[in-house]
C-alpha cells in the first residue's frame, strides 16, 4: 500500500523520546535500554548498513542494506524485483518489519569466559514498511540514502533518470516503536575472580578512513571533493 505523506512528518511521542512498548523493552539488561530521540538518531546516522528483518513464506529473513533517515522516517531502496520491496506494495497496510543497526565500540575481556562481552550501541525499530510512490518523496528518499553514505554526494552526482527510477523501489519505515541499547565500561567480573592471573580490560575499536582511491577512468583534472576529504 502506498503512502504519500510528507517525509518530514513526526510522531508526537518523539518530542523528547520514544514511548517504550512491550517489543522495545528488553527482557535482560533493561538498564542499557534508552528511548531518547537524539540518541537514537545519532546511532542511526553513524551506521552505514542496517539489517531488515521480515517473514517470507512463514520463515524469517534478514537482509543487510543501505538506508537513509529524513526526520522521523527511514528509507530503504532496492530493485523493484526485490522480494521484500515487492511484498511491501502488495500487503495492506504494508509489510511488518524489524530494522536494526549496531556499532561495536570495544571488546570486553573478563577474567572469566562467562563475562566476556562487547561495548556497543544499537537501535531496533519495529513497524510497518510502506511503499513510497510520491515522485518527490522518492527523490528525497534516494538523495537521503546517497547522502547517508557521504554527506553532500547527492548534489555532486547525476540524479537517477526515469528508467533508473522505474527500476527502483523505495520503502519507508516510520520511527515510532524504537529503542536503543548501549553497553559501556569494563568487564563485570565476579569478586571471586579478581585475583585470577588473567588480563582483563577493554580493547577499543575505532572506525577510520584511508586515502581516497580515484577510479581508473577518472579525469586526472578532477580532484577529490571537499566532502570526501572531510571524512
Amino acid at each position: 500500500m502506498s503512502d504519500t505523506a510528507s517525509p518530514q512528518s513526526t510522531n508526537p511521542d518523539t518530542a523528547a523520546g520514544y514511548r517504550p512498548t512491550e517489543r522495545t523493552v528488553p527482557t535482560r539488561s533493561r538498564d542499557r535500554a534508552a528511548y531518547d530521540r537524539e540518541l537514537v538518531h545519532s546511532i542511526l546516522d553513524e551506521a552505514y548498513v542496517c539489517h531488515l528483518g521480515f517473514v517470507r513464506d512463514g520463515a524469517p529473513v534478514v537482509l543487510p542494506t543501505l538506508f537513509g533517515r529524513v526526520g522521523e522516517r527511514l528509507y530503504v531502496h532496492g530493485s523493484t524485483g526485490s522480494r521484500p520491496l515487492r511484498e511491501t506494495g502488495r500487503t495492506d497496510p504494508g509489510l511488518p518489519v524489524c530494522l536494526t543497526v549496531t556499532h561495536v565500540d570495544g571488546l570486553v575481556l573478563a577474567r572469566s569466559a562467562f563475562h566476556h562481552s562487547i561495548n556497543y550501541r544499537s537501535v531496533v525499530v519495529h513497524g510497518i514498511a510502506r511503499t513510497v510512490t510520491d515522485p518527490q518523496e522518492r527523490r528525497t528518499a534516494l538523495d537521503a540514502i546517497v547522502d547517508h553514505v557521504v554527506p553532500g554526494r547527492s548534489a555532486d552526482s547525476r540524479p537517477a533518470d526515469e528508467k533508473e527510477l522505474a527500476a527502483t523501489a523505495v520503502i519507508r519505515l516510520d520511527l515510532q516503536e524504537v529503542s536503543a541499547k548501549i553497553r559501556t565500561g569494563g568487564p563485570n567480573d565476579e569478586a571471586r575472580d579478581l585475583a585470577l592471573p588473567h588480563w582483563a580490560g577493554v580493547v577499543p575499536l575505532a572506525h577510520g578512513y584511508a586515502a581516497p582511491l580515484p577510479s581508473d577512468d577518472l579525469d586526472p583534472a578532477i580532484g577529490v571533493p571537499g566532502y570526501v576529504t572531510a571524512l
